[in-house]
């Protein structure tokens, strides 16, 4: 199983595959080893064929390949795991079809009880936010510093952090704990996206720099 820490990429919804790849291909060139398919345009024949694409490319450049949302999907394109939000399966009934090996990250939203749950029900890592104002869930639930700070203190796993990240924004949620940071216009909205992939990355590094 992959670690889930670093720059954690989430897709646009491109319907052109071939942007779509070549988007993933600079992010991955760029050092992206976390990337999540989410596309909530595309048809099911659509997204078979990008998660297919998606996963050879990841596979070719050592990353783990998450599905947003579809269990069977992942199970279909042999993806590295699943994100579940709160109206997805069931954690139990998602390990039944993808197998112990498989990664299952969950959406905890604000709500530390829905992590615990998460966890009781063996979720790989947990997801926060939204951190800051979304341009893909302009109407999500804000979460804060000390939520992050306490889930840090009460959970052994994984944190991603999500909702609105960016290279300015990014370091106090990375201080407070945080393994992974999500994002989807900070990376694929870049002008390079080879070039912002670096730039995200390398916030780990300096913070890892200061506490060494």
């Amino acid at each position: 199983m992959k670690k889930i820490s670093g720059l954690y990429g989430i897709t646009p919804d491109f319907l052109d595959t071939q942007q779509l790849v070549s988007a993933v291909t600079a992010a991955l060139t760029g050092g992206l080893r976390l990337l999540q398919y989410r596309n909530k345009l595309a048809g099911a024949a659509l997204r078979l064929e990008q998660a297919h694409a998606l996963a050879a490319l990841c596979r070719r450049h050592d990353a783990c390949f998450i599905i947003n949302d579809d269990v069977r999907l992942a199970a279909a394109a042999d993806a590295g795991g699943v994100h579940l939000g709160a109206q997805d399966m069931a954690i139990v009934g998602a390990r039944e079809i993808l197998g112990c090996d498989k990664i299952i990250g969950v959406s905890c939203y604000a709500d530390l009880a829905c992590a615990r749950a998460a966890v009781s029900h063996g979720a790989d890592y947990l997801a926060f936010g939204s951190f800051f104002a979304s341009p893909s869930k302009p109407s999500a639930l804000r979460a804060g510093l000390p939520l992050l700070q306490q889930a840090r203190r009460e959970f052994a796993l994984p944190l991603v952090a999500i909702g609105g990240i960016d290279r300015h924004n990014a370091r106090p949620l990375i201080g407070a704990g945080a393994d992974a940071i999500a994002v989807i216009s900070a990376l694929f909205g870049a002008p390079d996206i080879e070039i912002a992939a670096r730039d995200l990355n390398h916030l780990f590094e300096m913070e890892n720099h200061d506490f060494a």
